[in-house]
Protein backbone atom coordinates (compact mmCIF):
# COMPACT_ATOMS: atom_id res chain seq x y z
CA UNK A 1 0.00 0.00 0.00
CA UNK A 2 1.32 3.43 -0.74
CA UNK A 3 2.23 5.38 2.04
CA UNK A 4 0.57 8.35 0.60
CA UNK A 5 -3.15 7.11 0.83
CA UNK A 6 -4.91 8.24 2.92
CA UNK A 7 -6.31 4.37 3.96
CA UNK A 8 -2.37 3.99 4.78
CA UNK A 9 -2.53 6.95 7.03
CA UNK A 10 -5.41 5.86 8.55
CA UNK A 11 -3.80 2.45 9.47
CA UNK A 12 -0.09 3.20 10.42
CA UNK A 13 -0.35 7.00 11.28
CA UNK A 14 -0.16 8.91 14.27
CA UNK A 15 -2.42 11.20 15.53
CA UNK A 16 -1.36 15.59 15.05
CA UNK A 17 -3.23 16.64 17.68
CA UNK A 18 -3.56 15.36 21.86
CA UNK A 19 -6.69 13.58 23.21
CA UNK A 20 -8.50 15.90 25.48
CA UNK A 21 -8.13 14.93 29.20
CA UNK A 22 -9.92 12.01 30.91
CA UNK A 23 -10.32 10.42 27.15
CA UNK A 24 -10.11 6.42 27.24
CA UNK A 25 -6.17 5.63 26.67
CA UNK A 26 -7.50 2.88 24.14
CA UNK A 27 -6.44 3.43 20.55
CA UNK A 28 -9.21 2.57 17.30
CA UNK A 29 -6.09 0.14 16.45
CA UNK A 30 -6.32 -1.57 20.21
CA UNK A 31 -10.22 -2.08 19.33
CA UNK A 32 -9.35 -4.10 16.49
CA UNK A 33 -6.61 -6.47 17.92
CA UNK A 34 -9.32 -7.18 20.74
CA UNK A 35 -11.75 -7.76 18.29
CA UNK A 36 -9.38 -9.91 16.74
CA UNK A 37 -8.70 -11.73 20.25
CA UNK A 38 -12.31 -12.57 20.68
CA UNK A 39 -12.38 -13.99 17.31
CA UNK A 40 -9.36 -16.08 17.55
CA UNK A 41 -7.15 -14.12 15.60
CA UNK A 42 -5.37 -12.74 17.73
CA UNK A 43 -1.85 -14.04 16.05
CA UNK A 44 -3.25 -12.27 12.50
CA UNK A 45 -1.42 -9.55 10.84
CA UNK A 46 -4.30 -7.30 10.67
CA UNK A 47 -3.08 -4.97 8.41
CA UNK A 48 -1.66 -7.57 5.66
CA UNK A 49 -5.21 -9.11 5.94
CA UNK A 50 -6.96 -5.59 5.09
CA UNK A 51 -5.04 -6.13 1.57
CA UNK A 52 -7.43 -9.22 0.84
CA UNK A 53 -11.09 -7.35 1.09
CA UNK A 54 -13.21 -10.41 0.88
CA UNK A 55 -11.40 -11.81 4.07
CA UNK A 56 -11.33 -8.19 6.07
CA UNK A 57 -15.33 -8.12 5.00
CA UNK A 58 -16.32 -11.78 6.31
CA UNK A 59 -14.20 -10.77 9.23
CA UNK A 60 -15.69 -7.41 9.88
CA UNK A 61 -19.71 -9.11 9.90
CA UNK A 62 -18.05 -11.82 12.18
CA UNK A 63 -17.06 -9.32 14.62
CA UNK A 64 -20.37 -6.94 14.40
CA UNK A 65 -22.39 -10.15 14.62
CA UNK A 66 -20.43 -10.89 17.83
CA UNK A 67 -20.79 -7.18 19.31
CA UNK A 68 -24.71 -7.75 18.72
CA UNK A 69 -25.06 -11.06 20.30
CA UNK A 70 -23.17 -9.21 23.08
CA UNK A 71 -25.41 -6.02 23.22
CA UNK A 72 -28.55 -8.22 23.20
CA UNK A 73 -27.35 -9.88 26.16
CA UNK A 74 -27.26 -7.29 28.20
CA UNK A 75 -30.29 -5.80 27.46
Amino acid sequence: MSESRGVYRVLVGTPERKRPLGRNKRRWEDNIKMDLQKMGCEGMDWIDLVQDRERWRALVHAVMNLWLHIMRGIS
